[in-house]
């Protein structure tokens, strides 16, 4: 009978191999539609992962988590798209190809850049915590939001409501991932799709952020960062600098969200301002909650549940609208089905889907005698 260690390896080359096979199977369905709702669900995955460190960790509840999303899409969107050349004259005049930044040095300053934004955020509300902290960062969320909407006079920053397209794809290895890749192996051949090509790009990034996080979780500061989540004041007492923790916090935190803007404006082309909307940071908060706050393998479920659970409810919202002889429209009933599946979670495992073990677990009489 094979040991633990055995079985954890023998689990861990399955889950690799059916990975790496998914969107291939998916693919071979004739429909590249559910890929790209993985791929989604994969971007929705690192956006989770990002903020389980500041909620899940330190215990700082950010409702405002898609700003940070905001500012790496727009960087990679300005940075690889024909806006800026087309829009001021000194930038076409320095730059007559275009501006076509490398999709890896754009991704370096965006998670700078972001995680500069999350710290700027951090150091004017670090006394604040609870409901208070929770408003304030909402208010920032949506004044980045607002910003991007406007910034299109008088100077066309960011082209307004119309946003940013025609930005390029990514390129690996001198291949444009915007182009599907054809593989011949003596009599066999294969063909990727783009949208599969962006799986395996987006995969490689979640497995990162994975790896990243549990180094954090059983780092010092990972260790910091839970004990200012319990009690920030017996943490204080007992030497953390509380301050600097939220800080890193904030802007570990943002890094995620920059990383995982610019995979999106990559992915999607276009980069338009209601694809930051509130409704995002709370979808993202709820993937954590919902999920296990704290525990990365809850995350991880919780994400990737409510992210396919839309585009499951659309098979079923349909035959509902028909029912109701068209009276409530299939949007309608699927953001109902959405919100009563929510509710259902939460009653039915009110610590998350898959709660840490460590969570909230209080001690035994055995213990405490």
């Amino acid at each position: 009978m094979m040991n633990s260690k055995s079985s954890r390896t023998v689990v861990y080359v399955l889950a690799a191999i059916g990975l790496l096979l998914l969107p291939i199977i998916l693919q071979s369905t004739g429909s590249n539609s559910w890929v790209r709702i993985v791929d989604i669900a994969l971007l929705y995955v690192l956006l989770a992962l990002g903020l389980n460190i500041v909620v899940g960790y330190a215990g700082l509840l950010d409702l405002g988590f898609v700003a940070f999303f905001a500012v790496g899409a727009y960087l990679y969107g300005l940075l690889a798209s024909p806006h800026l050349v087309d829009t001021f004259a000194w930038v076409a005049a320095n730059f007559p190809n275009g501006l076509h930044v490398n999709f890896w040095v754009v991704m370096v300053i965006a998670a700078v850049l972001a995680a500069s934004t999350g710290m700027i955020l951090g150091a004017p509300v670090l006394k604040l915590r609870g409901d208070y902290l929770a408003i304030v960062t909402l208010g920032f969320g949506e004044i980045v939001r607002i910003f991007m909407l406007n910034m299109d006079r008088p100077i066309n920053l960011t082209n307004g409501p119309k946003g940013l397209s025609q930005i390029d794809a990514v390129n690996v290895f001198g291949h444009d991932m915007g182009q599907r890749l054809e593989l011949s192996l003596g009599g066999w051949s294969y063909a990727f799709q783009s949208v599969t090509l962006y799986y395996y790009l987006i995969l490689f990034f979640v497995l990162m952020a994975i790896v990243i996080s549990y180094r954090l979780q059983d780092s010092r500061i990972g260790r910091a960062w839970m004990a200012v989540r319990e009690d920030e004041i017996a943490a204080k007492a007992m030497g953390l600098n509380t301050r600097n923790l939220k800080l890193a916090a904030f802007g570990t935190s943002a890094t995620f969200g920059g990383i995982s803007g610019v995979l999106f404006a990559s992915f999607m082309r276009g980069v338009y301002p209601e694809s930051f909307v509130l409704m995002e940071s709370v979808m993202i908060v709820a993937m954590v909650v919902l999920g296990g706050l704290g525990h990365i393998p809850g995350v991880i479920l919780g994400a990737l549940v409510l992210a396919g659970l839309p585009e499951l409810l659309r098979h079923v919202a349909t035959p509902l609208t028909a029912m109701t002889d068209g009276r409530l429209g299939p949007e309608i009933l699927r953001q109902l089905l959405i919100a009563l599946a929510m509710i259902i979670i939460m009653l039915l495992r009110p610590k998350g889907l898959w709660p840490s073990p460590e969570h909230g677990k209080s001690l035994s009489k055995g213990d405490a005698a």
